[in-house]
């Protein structure tokens, strides 16, 4: 007899969420594969101020987004510039909890940095655990590409003043985005050039209405907040 179809049959893995473009490109394909169940999207917060580590936004948000895509929500709370020893420690200990469970891989949004691959592999093979790695060595430009043709919504929220003007911050990852995009700066910014937050596409039940906040700069970096939109109905 023929198992059901469903997610009795799919292996269940954990997701390293932040809340971006890469992030949303990867576990659209691990979704798409058909061969996983992502049981939780691992998150970084920063505090004090409640925001996810690099991408400077909001932990509301990213509950937002955790709800609109359908999948739990953990998050590990690191100190405004954690160490190394800090993040491996507190990574260790979440994904201890899922191997006691059974769950042995978690999937990464990573395009091309093999350093830092290398670094994600070393550490995870002393936990017993395996990376996946679903947009590995795709083209930066395709992949771009495809994020804006499969109709997902972003908005750069953090820029490197070094490559990228200031007004950059808080662009629509949109067609003329891609077309403004300067030489030299890696197009899906896997250089750290920028840093996005998504509010719709895919993978998403319900789109996340939001606005552009203030605008904060911490040399070299250039953040824009984002928000959710506020209501204009009657009191």
């Amino acid at each position: 007899m023929a198992e059901p179809s469903g997610t009795l049959n799919k292996e269940k893995i954990v997701f390293s969420w932040s809340g971006g473009k890469d992030s949303a490109l990867a576990l659209h394909e691990i979704l798409q594969s058909g061969r996983y169940e992502v049981v939780s999207l691992i998150t970084t917060i920063a505090t004090p101020q409640a925001r996810i580590c690099m991408h400077g936004v909001r932990e509301s948000l990213l509950e937002d987004q955790a709800a609109a895509i359908g999948v739990f929500c953990e998050k590990i709370y690191m100190s405004e510039r954690p160490s190394n020893n800090e993040y491996e420690a507190k990574l260790q200990a979440a994904l201890a909890a899922h191997r006691a469970r059974g769950i042995r891989r978690i999937g990464f949004g990573d395009i091309f940095l093999e350093d830092l691959k290398a670094y994600r592999d070393k550490n995870l093979a002393s936990w017993g655990m395996e990376g996946i790695y679903p947009i590995w060595k795709q083209d930066s430009r395709a992949l771009i590409r495809r994020f804006v043709q499969q109709g997902y919504k972003g908005v750069l929220v953090c820029v490197d003043q070094r490559v990228l003007p200031d007004s950059w911050a808080g662009k629509e990852i949109d067609q003329s985005f891609l077309d403004d995009v300067p030489a030299g700066v890696d197009p899906c910014g896997e250089n750290g050039e920028y840093h996005t937050f998504v509010y719709d596409g895919p993978i998403f039940q319900d789109k996340i209405d939001v606005e552009l906040g203030e605008q904060v700069v911490r040399a070299p970096f250039v953040y824009r907040d984002v928000k959710r939109r506020r209501s204009h109905g009657h009191a």
